[in-house]
């Protein structure tokens, strides 16, 4: 929410935890319970744009309960939405923006995947974001623009992806995994964030992906993390099955390839703040106070 307040955009945020609501005159809680279809309409009020974000993680086991909440969790967060907007006014409504994931994309070493491919990878969290989006979907029906963000692997020191990726490192355990080859497209969390309200200022639609326009390979990545940290690589790559073995599969999330284009979004106009992975890493662990104190739509439910 810092980008919003940087902004002076008022801000109003559902959770699922009514110890968790505050009031303040830029930011006002309201509770929701997606899965029982509950939702205080009075979070609509004043409001021109609505960013969703709703969805419990994927990063956890796929057992078969933990791969239910996965989809049901978007899906109902989806569907409590669309049948509040169709019980008030939304005329004054210009943008309506939904995550995605670009795990939609089918696993390559060599494509080069942009927002029009057709195909659809086969794992479950192929399964999980064409599900997702078809549900985005059924908002086309109102009147204001509706867009999906394919959200790619996201830098940041507050948690996610990176923070899980450094722990090994910083304990002189971290490895490339697999081949190492297996391509991840990622962003900071800043241009994501800035991403989100670029599409709602100028009402775009439809899909873009959420990534910088430079993807690296795990192994690059890997020791790129290691350089900002200052500690070396001693370990070999790790291979597949023993990750499986320990992560079931849950695991292909390490080793799925998507080299996901980011030249839509530029074509619209925005500009990325982060390129070059071993500079965002950098900057990420320099220790300035706002590089690491990012607070983002990321984190959000619904803004």
């Amino acid at each position: 929410m810092g980008l919003c307040k940087s902004r002076n955009i008022g801000v109003n945020y559902l959770t699922t935890h009514k110890d968790k609501i505050v009031s303040k005159s830029e930011v006002q809680g309201f509770y929701w319970n997606p899965a029982k279809q509950e939702i205080d309409l009075d979070c609509l009020q004043g409001v021109s744009a609505i960013i969703n974000l709703a969805g419990t993680s994927i990063s956890k086991r796929w057992t078969a309960d933990n791969k239910s909440k996965i989809i049901t969790s978007r899906l109902d967060a989806l569907r409590t939405l669309h049948s509040a907007l169709e019980k008030v006014d939304t005329t004054k409504i210009i943008s309506f923006v939904s995550a995605s994931a670009i795990g939609i994309y089918p696993n390559s070493l060599t494509k080069f995947y942009e927002e029009d491919e057709k195909g659809t990878d086969e794992s479950f969290l192929g399964a999980v974001v064409k599900r997702w989006e078809a549900e985005t979907d059924t908002f086309d029906h109102f009147d204001f623009p509706v867009a999906k963000i394919r959200i790619g692997l996201v830098m940041s020191a507050k948690g996610g992806a990176l923070t899980e990726m450094a722990k090994p490192i910083h304990y002189y355990m971290g490895a490339a995994f697999g081949s190492g080859e297996q391509w991840q497209s990622w962003i900071h969390i800043a241009d994501l964030a800035r991403m989100f309200l670029f599409v709602i200022d100028n009402g775009l639609n439809g899909i873009y992906n959420g990534v910088g326009p430079n993807p690296v390979t795990n192994y690059k990545l890997v020791r790129e993390i290691a350089i900002a940290l200052d500690k070396p690589i001693l370990l070999p790559n790790i291979p597949r099955f023993v990750l499986k073995s320990v992560l079931g599969e849950m695991s292909y999330l390490l080793f799925a390839s998507q080299r996901v284009c980011s030249k839509k979004i530029e074509e619209e106009g925005f500009i990325f703040a982060y390129q070059n992975i071993g500079k965002t890493l950098e900057k990420i662990y320099s220790g300035d106070p706002m590089e690491n104190g990012v607070d983002s739509v990321y984190n959000q439910e619904y803004i």
